[in-house]
This record gives structure tokens, C-alpha cells and sequence, in this order.
């Protein structure tokens, strides 16, 4: 059974999919709605009231929900659904920590490594900030609640609405690319949108087919739970910006009132380096039948192949 699959060893009910979906993703939905509706003035006024709070106080007010959401998530799929988390989590008979942990390393080592390439050519626009106290609340802080964070939006994203989508349309395709989308509609609130303009999307839309892809290419959630992990950590970590959605108390911040990244800068890491990774990816785990795996058909497995729970 492939990942997409693993949603037959549970319970399936529409009015099951359509309450968890609903519970989980409000808080998505409403934030979009609210900046739908919002005006430019006020939402400019809102990110200022956020700065103003202590940023190690306003990370945790942020990430705190997740918790919450990807502990009710798990209970739904768990005893709504039926079924086991490692069928949310992959098609391997355990998790693959080890694909985890070389996907985050992957994505710490690019990005520590393009921060590096540019501060050394041209640090006019970046300071050092570090503070060894501030620093450390900090790290303490995203090591504890990142991974409710990541996690929340790669088993909702990736994971439940991928499965679920995926057995009620008998396709891959489509819930590879309606997941990507809505991924990108959940990040359309961020000050960086507001800030750079929708061309910004492209970049959350992107990042979230290569996150599709490593999972239906994978059979399994590890991969996209390393890298997901790895980028936001190095994103509250390593630099921050007046007009970033993370203010923490990095080690770097841009000192530039302004975003003034280039197009080019926003689509290079989508058009160029997320091909490469997933060509990494595609060695080291010898993938193969990407059109079958990224287009085909999701048909039901014969019923003596699986149960519900297991």
C-alpha cells in the first residue's frame, strides 16, 4: 500500500473527513478570512502591535496553538478515524528517523552555508546581534515548540488532507497540487506577503509541492518533517528582520527598513535548489515511477490486505 492508501485502514465517513478537517485548518481558514478583509493600514497597524510585544512572548503565543491542534489531529485521526498514527506518518512499518534527520541536516547545512556565501560578500544590510542569554531562551524555545509547529502543518497538509483528498478523488495529482495551494493560503497573512508582494506565494506554493512531492515520492512524511523543521528553526535562529513573521532574537538581523529582495531572489530557491534537493532525495533513496507516483490512479487495496488499527 502506498502512502495515499493508508487512509483505507481506517474509517473514511465524508462527515468524519469534512469535522476533522474543519477543526483543524479554523484557525487557517480564519486568518485568511480576517486578511481577506482587513485593510493595508490596518494590518500594518496589527504588525506593529506585534513587534511591541517581547518577541520570546509572542513566539510562544504563536506556537503554543499548534500544540494544541496537532494534539486534537492526532485524537481524531486516532479514535474518529480508526486508525494508527503511523499510517498518518508513513507507508513503512516504523518511522524512519534517519530520513529525518538527513533531510533537516540537509536543508541547516544549504541554508547556514547561502547565509554565509552572502554575509562574506556583502554584509552592509546585516548585523550581528547575537546574546548568549536571549539567544538561549530562545533555543530552548523553538526546540520545544517548533516540532508542534512543523508537525501540525506536515500532518494536516502533507498527511490528513493528501490521504483523505486522495481516496475520495482516486488521484494523486489533485491533492498534490489543492495541499500545495492551500499551504500557500495559510502563509498569505505573513508580514514577508505584505511586505514583498504576492510574488511571495510563489515561493510558499512551491515550497509546498516539493513538500508534496517528497511525500508521495517517499511514501512517507519523514522527509518533508526534517526539511520543514530545519527551515523554520534556521528562519527564527539565524536572522530576522523588521519585517519578517518570526522577530526573535537571532543571531543576525537584516537592518533594512525594508524587504528588498529581487523577484530573481524569491523564485531561484523554487525553480533552481528545490529541484536539485529533490534530485538528492531521488539518488539516495533510489525513487522511481515518478508519473505513477505523482499522477496515478489511488485505487482501494483488496480488503484482506489491511484492518483498521493496527
Amino acid at each position: 500500500m502506498n502512502y495515499i492508501q493508508q487512509a483505507y485502514k481506517g474509517k473514511r465517513e465524508l462527515w468524519m473527513f469534512l469535522l476533522t478537517a474543519l477543526l483543524i485548518s479554523g484557525i487557517f481558514i480564519i486568518n485568511f478570512i480576517a486578511f481577506l478583509f482587513t485593510s493595508k493600514e490596518d494590518m500594518e497597524k496589527l504588525y506593529e502591535t506585534m513587534k511591541a510585544i517581547p518577541s520570546n512572548i509572542s513566539l510562544v503565543a504563536n506556537l503554543l496553538p499548534f500544540a494544541f491542534l496537532l494534539g486534537l489531529l492526532f485524537l481524531l485521526v486516532r479514535y474518529l478515524h480508526e486508525r494508527s498514527l503511523l499510517s498518518l506518518t508513513t507507508a513503512r512499518k516504523k518511522v524512519d528517523f534517519k530520513r529525518i534527520f538527513f533531510s533537516f541536516f540537509i536543508i541547516v547545512t544549504l541554508t547556514v552555508g547561502s547565509f554565509a556565501v552572502a554575509y562574506f560578500s556583502d554584509s552592509s544590510q546585516v548585523e550581528l546581534q547575537f546574546n548568549p542569554v536571549k539567544f538561549a531562551i530562545l533555543f530552548v524555545i523553538s526546540i520545544l515548540l517548533f516540532p508542534f509547529q512543523i508537525g501540525l502543518e506536515e500532518y494536516l497538509f502533507r498527511g490528513y488532507l493528501m490521504q483523505h483528498i486522495g481516496i475520495l478523488v482516486k488521484n494523486k495529482w489533485f491533492p498534490l497540487i489543492f495541499t500545495s495551494v492551500m499551504f500557500g493560503i495559510a502563509h498569505s497573512a505573513n508580514p514577508e506577503v505584505a511586505e514583498m508582494g504576492f510574488i511571495t506565494m510563489v515561493f510558499y506554493i512551491g515550497t509546498g509541492l516539493l513538500l508534496g512531492i517528497m511525500t508521495l515520492m517517499d511514501d512517507g512524511l519523514e522527509l518533508a518533517l526534517g526539511f520543514h523543521l530545519g527551515n523554520n528553526l534556521m528562519a527564527a535562529l539565524l536572522v530576522t528582520s523588521d519585517w519578517s513573521a518570526l522577530q526573535t532574537d537571532a543571531i543576525f538581523r537584516y537592518t533594512a527598513e525594508e524587504a528588498n529582495t529581487t523577484i530573481t531572489e524569491i523564485l531561484l530557491p523554487v525553480i533552481v535548489f528545490y529541484p536539485i534537493i529533490l534530485y538528492l532525495f531521488s539518488k539516495v533513496y533510489k525513487w522511481n515511477n515518478w508519473k505513477d507516483k505523482l499522477l496515478g490512479k489511488v485505487d482501494e487495496p483488496v480488503q484482506e490486505n489491511y484492518k483498521i488499527i493496527e
